[in-house]
């Protein structure tokens, strides 16, 4: 009789544990698809420390996450530079003054404007802390936001299926750790005239119901 209860005893344990474990989540237990690891429930995130960030250069508003939009960098896929690289140019390139394409001056801003960037690969980095509103060159207000960059210009190009894979995972994870509602899963063209994140990508994420 006291084995059985203490054999109940064991199985009830193990059962609340891996409940814990699947109910728990923080950005050390996410981990990554660089490795072409395509389950949707576990991949690694670079952390800020891993790629050499450098520290923010102005204070930042805190903000309470309650929706994800996407956005592409708008600038084509770079197989040929690391993620840490490719993070550290859009760094400087957020903290300083900046002359746009279009003719207009980006005033510097205290650190990159997303949370999440995926490269090419499907490596997802931690960009500014979630906890502090974005940035952003179009006419709306990110508070709230999370905002998730994928590598690429997709007017032109086709995001990666490691991209895709990657962007699934992220979502899911956000969803669960921050309560993000379907309906408050969109793109920066929702909220601001832009071609951001593509025609090619938002094909793709209307196709796999991604966005509604």
């Amino acid at each position: 009789m006291l084995t059985t209860k203490i054999r109940r005893y064991t199985l009830s344990l193990i059962y609340l544990l891996s409940m814990l474990s699947i109910t728990t989540h923080s950005i050390a237990d996410v981990s990554s698809a660089e490795n072409g690891n395509s389950d949707q429930s576990k991949f690694n995130i670079v952390s800020r420390e891993q790629w050499g960030a450098a520290k923010p250069i102005f204070a930042m508003t805190i903000q309470i996450p309650s929706r994800t939009t996407i956005h592409h960098t708008a600038t084509k896929q770079n197989p040929n530079k690391t993620i840490a690289q490719k993070l550290k140019g859009l760094q400087a390139f957020s903290q300083r003054s900046e002359k746009l394409a279009d003719g207009r001056t980006k005033k510097a801003w205290a650190d990159l404007p997303y949370h999440f960037y995926i490269d090419h690969k499907g490596t997802v980095a931690e960009g500014r802390d979630i906890q502090f509103i974005g940035d952003t060159n179009t006419s709306y207000n990110p508070s709230g936001h999370i905002a998730v960059v994928l590598e690429g210009n997709f007017e032109s190009e086709m995001p990666t299926p490691n991209q895709i894979a990657s962007l699934k995972g992220l979502l899911t994870f956000l969803k669960k750790k921050y309560n993000i509602e379907e309906k408050s899963i969109g793109t920066h063209q929702d909220f601001a005239q832009t071609a951001c994140p593509g025609r090619n990508l938002l094909k793709i994420l209307e196709n796999e119901g991604l966005i509604n």
